[in-house]
């Protein structure tokens, strides 16, 4: 008696085990995921998505597969990885750089930012009045900075072959009225922090 109580128990944990994971993988929704690479700043097309099953989630935004129409034509806004599962703070306008943003390049050497950083990452820039050495700024540009400054950034893209003279050129993405401030930054005069994905 004790093994057929037993047996039966056991019957019954299976099949509400069963009946839980068969509810949860049906409460599953189609939505749009990156087929293949696509560089930040470049149209989406409909060769780059594709469709796949995702867990339904109320704090995940993703995107509908029924929206794969108005997908395509947009940009990425941070370059974007085969199997990433599309969210609408991944994608931009069908112009690149965004409204009230800019692109630019910095060049930095090792120490001026950190290891392993990659496009896509989250950045604080911090610009100082002066170089590495202390020099001072050219005279146009000290009174646009005047001590270290801290500006928010994504990086577009990270080109360690640089500028052929040891430095690493990282291009980002930043707001249009951070841009003066970085382009009056002197040589050496930069330094990159990855921060959270939040910022």
């Amino acid at each position: 008696m004790p093994f057929v109580a037993l047996g039966g128990l056991l019957v019954i944990v299976c099949v509400l085990a069963y009946a839980y994971g068969a509810a949860q993988l049906g409460d599953r929704v189609q939505v749009l995921a990156v087929a293949r690479p696509v560089a930040a700043g470049q149209a989406i097309t409909a060769a780059d998505l594709r469709q796949v099953s995702a867990a339904r989630d109320p704090g995940v935004r993703l995107v509908p597969a029924s929206q794969a129409v108005e997908v395509v034509g947009r940009t990425a806004v941070v370059p974007l990885v085969a199997g990433t599962l599309l969210t609408p703070e991944l994608l931009g306008d069908a112009a690149f750089p965004p409204g009230g943003q800019v692109t630019a390049s910095v060049a930095v050497k090792p120490g001026q930012y950190p290891q392993g950083l990659a496009a896509g990452a989250r950045v604080a820039v911090y610009v100082s009045a002066t170089g590495p050495n202390g020099g001072q700024p050219a005279p146009e540009a000290s009174s646009a900075v005047t001590g270290p400054a801290r500006l928010s950034a994504v990086v577009l893209g990270v080109d360690l072959a640089g500028d052929g003279q040891g430095s690493t050129v990282v291009t980002l993405l930043l707001a249009a009225a951070d841009a003066p401030l970085l382009a009056a930054a002197p040589s050496g005069g930069v330094v990159l922090m990855q921060t959270s994905p939040e910022g």
